[in-house]
């Protein structure tokens, strides 16, 4: 008896054990009262545009530059604020998670780091988890004493009349090297109870926005219930132990889930 011997496989997105890897990288740092990107370099799918300047805030849009995440990339965004700089970032467009040619889990990992008398405000578009994707995100986050962080997580279970692809997020924020807030969800096909009355029940968008100011010190805010019925999406603002807030809210679509997040940011937690 003869045996074949199997071709070998080759590298790239269509194998099993290969997808996109791809790395983007942000440094801001403070220059003559304003701020100044040193380092400004992304590849694979992520290409980084300069926006005009406001004040003394440098301003990043992270712009698609091909379809991802898909099944068994590796993605990975880091961003450093450097001491007195202020940041603000973007997305041009929905990060939208696809099944992929392997059903290897895509990752997406965003490593974020905010040094002394510094500000970061990163506000992405949502991320829509389309149906058959498989996707696990990661945000880990360290902050200086005195830095000041605005961060916005939108998740869109499914496009409209599709059902959600998984998506598992994991968010550590640390704060002068203390954890300030740890948290993990799990949403989609093969996760527990994540349709349930007590998870989303009906509801197929989620979100948050943590806001991080030291002047919370003196003036920590008060939870609230932020919304009256649950048939357009419930929010509500707790105070976590330290200078900072979350805000979560569920709604049945990203349009009423950005209007909750975004009224009940404007109305409770602006400065």
């Amino acid at each position: 008896m003869t045996s074949a011997t199997a071709p070998a496989v080759p590298t790239g997105r269509g194998t099993a054990a290969f997808g996109v890897r791809a790395t983007a990288r942000i440094t801001a740092s403070a220059q003559a009262g304003g701020t100044i990107l040193p380092v400004l370099d992304g590849d694979g799918p992520f290409e980084l545009r300069r926006l005009r300047s406001r004040g003394s805030e440098a301003r990043v849009c992270v712009v698609g530059a091909m379809s991802a995440p898909l099944g068994g990339d590796r993605l990975r965004i880091e961003a450093a604020v450097q001491q007195g700089a202020v940041l603000h970032v973007t997305t041009a467009a929905a990060t939208l998670a696809l099944r992929g040619p392997t059903t290897a889990p895509a990752t997406y990992d965003v490593h974020l780091s905010v040094a002394d008398h510094a500000e970061l405000r990163w506000l992405p578009k949502p991320l829509i988890s389309a149906a058959g994707s498989n996707l696990r995100q990661t945000w880990t986050i360290d902050l200086a004493p005195t830095a000041r962080l605005v961060l916005r997580e939108e998740l869109a279970l499914g496009r409209t009349g599709e059902p959600p692809g998984r998506v598992t997020t994991r968010l550590t924020v640390r704060r002068g090297g203390r954890v300030l807030l740890d948290q993990e969800a799990d949403y989609g096909p093969g996760a527990v109870g994540w349709d349930s009355p007590a998870v989303l029940a009906h509801h197929r968008a989620t979100g948050q926005i943590l806001v991080v100011e030291p002047d919370f010190d003196a003036e920590p805010p008060t939870f609230q219930g932020l919304t009256d019925t649950s048939q357009d999406g419930l929010a509500a603002l707790t105070p976590l132990a330290g200078p900072a807030s979350l805000i979560t809210a569920i709604a049945p679509d990203g349009l009423r889930l950005r209007h909750l997040l975004n009224t009940a940011h404007s109305t409770h937690l602006s400065r």
